[in-house]
């Protein structure tokens, strides 16, 4: 009984001290976080160097004005088919994009009229011209929306013609020619899958005049045409770059 009352006595003293020892116990630190890391977003990057594909519709205005002073024989449309492709390079600063871009293109872009000047001919003369091929050596300069590209094109282009005069009882001549001129147009291109983009580009192409002549065919040809293309590219590189 006695063990007891002393065990007893001895838990209230230490109960009654703790209040005590608990004060003279330093303050606890506060708590400490670690701050999260920034989230890194994936930014399509379209630098690099690209290969494609293309094709679309063209149409054209051709005017034909007689080199002999004889008068103008009149104009025509050209319209048609075109099939082709393109490589270039370029290259991204922040949502800036710079390019160099060559493309190639067969063609068939035709139209006709008879001649105004028919009657002095000695016969109903038919004047044709079909665009068989066509070039375009452009610089770009675009602004990027992540995958989204909007840019504006220009510099040089080259066309492949071939003129036909025929009139009905004197036969008929042909003419190759290839002209140079230049391009200016616009585009927007997707990319849709890491490495692929696919786009749409118009460009207009200011050919002027040129005079034509083998005896026969004796004009100065001025031609103008617009081409509307779908493309499909492939990238070389990296897709993505960090962003924070």
């Amino acid at each position: 009984m006695k063990r007891v009352i002393i065990f007893a006595a001895a838990t209230i003293a230490v109960g009654a001290a703790a209040p005590a020892v608990a004060a003279d116990l330093p303050a606890r630190a506060p708590a400490t976080y670690t701050k999260a890391p920034a989230i890194v977003e994936a930014a399509y990057d379209w630098s690099g160097f690209y290969v494609g594909i293309n094709a679309g519709g063209a149409t054209g205005s051709v005017d034909w004005t007689n080199d002999g002073g004889l008068g103008d024989e009149g104009s025509h449309n050209t319209t048609g088919g075109t099939v082709g492709g393109q490589f270039g390079y370029r290259w991204q600063m922040n949502t800036l994009v710079f390019g160099l871009e060559a493309q190639g293109n067969w063609a068939d872009f035709s139209g006709s009229n008879v001649s105004n000047l028919s009657a002095i001919f000695g016969g109903t003369t038919t004047n044709q011209t079909q665009v068989e091929g066509f070039g375009l050596f452009t610089g770009q300069i675009g602004f990027a929306w992540d995958r989204a590209l909007f840019y504006v094109n220009g510099g040089a282009a080259v066309v492949d013609n071939k003129y036909t005069s025929s009139t009905v009882g004197q036969g008929t001549d042909t003419l190759n020619n290839s002209r140079w001129g230049a391009a200016v147009g616009v585009g927007f291109e997707y990319a849709f899958f890491p490495n692929w983009s696919v786009g749409v580009q118009y460009d207009h192409l200011f050919m002027g005049t040129k005079d034509i002549n083998d005896g026969f065919i004796a004009d100065n040809i001025k031609q103008d045409v617009d081409v509307v293309t779908a493309r499909l590219n492939y990238k070389f590189g990296g897709p993505v770059v960090a962003r924070y």
